[in-house]
């Protein structure tokens, strides 16, 4: 049976499985890492794939590695990525590894692990958003992960609620989703109130008016934003992934209360909604999954 490594390069952790083409997860393996400028990471995904590599009864031939950034038009490397990561751009990890390896952003590795293994495995069309610090997410068409030109598409969080909102997302887009709902922007948006979305949503569960009235807004925007998505693509699922799904029924709840206004809904058509199956190794998982079915 054939198996793959799959890498998740993240700021603070890289992530490693070796998975099989059922999905099982024969090893799962952590390496505390830095985003900082001396490249170590560089060198804790080399000691990542070395360790997966060992413990594999069988000699790996492709290897898939998830990070954030563009990948290239080939998925051989992250393309674009600035700020971030010093040396990631344009690295060629195949050279580095010695073993073919193809390379996703972050969020379509996500969405993979879900269309293979997950929430979407029984769909051939669907959107996955990743709520977290801030928000991202990736489209899948006729059973294919869309990257679009340049691999960029999947940047549903930097679609516009509010035009006329001052504050412009990383990519440009004043008013975004992105500021309206990520865990980045909540102390500016509470006015210095909370730190976190996690104290948000506790202040909720205590009846705080004003915290109530932040929670709602935004979830109110993330159900027009999904119901738009709704009418340009038509998707049978929508999945959510990510930090802020943690928040569980104070998010599924309201939220399913909102899209149940916005939704078109013709002949009776219903958009199903779910959280996503896997967390923390949904990039790895993801990753591996792709190079397996293009191997």
């Amino acid at each position: 049976m054939k198996a793959a490594i799959g890498v998740d390069l993240g700021g603070t952790n890289v992530k490693g499985v070796l998975l099989d083409e059922n999905g099982e997860i024969l090893q799962k393996h952590y390496i505390p890492t830095s985003d900082e400028g001396d490249e170590k990471w560089k060198v804790n995904v080399l000691e990542m794939v070395k360790y997966l590599k060992e413990k594999s009864q069988n000699p790996i031939e492709i290897i898939g590695l998830s990070a954030p950034g563009l990948a290239d038009a080939e998925n051989s490397c992250i393309a674009h990525l600035p700020n971030r990561l010093s040396g990631l751009e344009n690295f060629v990890w195949a050279d580095y590894f010695g073993t073919q390896t193809l390379v996703l952003n972050d969020a379509h590795a996500a969405l993979m692990a879900e269309a293979k293994f997950g929430a979407v495995k029984e769909y051939k069309n669907a959107i996955l958003l990743t709520l977290g610090t801030g928000v991202g997410g990736g489209i899948l068409i006729n059973g294919e992960l869309y990257q679009g030109l340049s691999q960029m598409a999947g940047h549903l969080g930097h679609i516009s609620i509010n035009t006329l909102d001052d504050e412009r997302s990383i990519l440009g887009i004043p008013g975004s989703l992105e500021y309206a709902l990520g865990n980045y922007s909540i102390e500016k948006r509470s006015m210095g109130k909370f730190k976190s979305t996690h104290e948000l949503l506790k202040a909720y569960g205590e009846n705080d008016s004003f915290a109530r009235w932040l929670w709602l807004d935004a979830v109110r925007k993330l159900a027009i934003t999904m119901a738009s998505l709704i009418n340009v693509f038509s998707p049978e699922i929508i999945v959510l992934s990510g930090g802020i799904t943690l928040a569980g029924n104070l998010l599924f709840e309201p939220l399913q209360t909102f899209i149940d206004l916005y939704e078109f809904r013709p002949k009776g058509k219903k958009t199903k909604i779910e959280k996503a199956h896997f967390d923390d190794l949904s990039g790895a998982i993801g990753a591996a999954a792709f190079a397996l079915s293009k191997a």
